[in-house]
């Protein structure tokens, strides 16, 4: 299995081996970060909003958006903050973006199996509700005979 390969600011985003996301469908707007940053706090751009419109977009298939729009919506608004540096945040709202389009086209889990309690454990359940049952009802007013 080949190593995933990070993708940079400015290049296309690689989802897997089938689907890239071409860099002119994604947006970057840049401003001011609320978070760390020291001196250059109020002077540098560092927070990233990373947008991706899946209902406009050229490289999916029809049931790729459909799933994605009902998963995510449309569009997909990534926000990054945490780093100092605007680089940073750009490669971690990227690579958010692409765990969240991963998990918004990965299949559904199969549907649950309903089953049934065996007939041994319904019978401890019945047992220790006996058993609690008597325990309690040992904690009453103490009567003279």
């Amino acid at each position: 299995m080949a190593a995933a390969r990070l993708s940079r600011p400015g290049e296309d985003l690689v989802i897997d081996a089938r689907l890239v996301i071409p860099a002119v469908e994604l947006v970057e707007r840049f401003s001011r970060s609320s978070g760390p940053g020291g001196q250059s706090v109020n002077t540098t751009d560092s927070r990233v909003e990373l947008e991706y419109d899946v209902a406009t977009s050229g490289v999916l298939s029809d049931a790729q958006r459909a799933r994605l729009v009902g998963r995510v919506g449309s569009p997909v608004v990534i926000v990054a903050s945490e780093h100092r540096s605007q680089h940073r945040n750009r490669v971690a709202a990227r690579e958010r973006l692409v765990e969240r389009i991963k998990a918004a086209l990965a299949p559904p889990p199969p549907p649950r199996r309903p089953t049934k309690p065996t007939r041994g454990s319904q019978q401890r359940r019945l047992d220790a509700k006996k058993q609690r049952g008597q325990t309690k009802s040992m904690r009453g007013r103490v009567r003279d005979q």
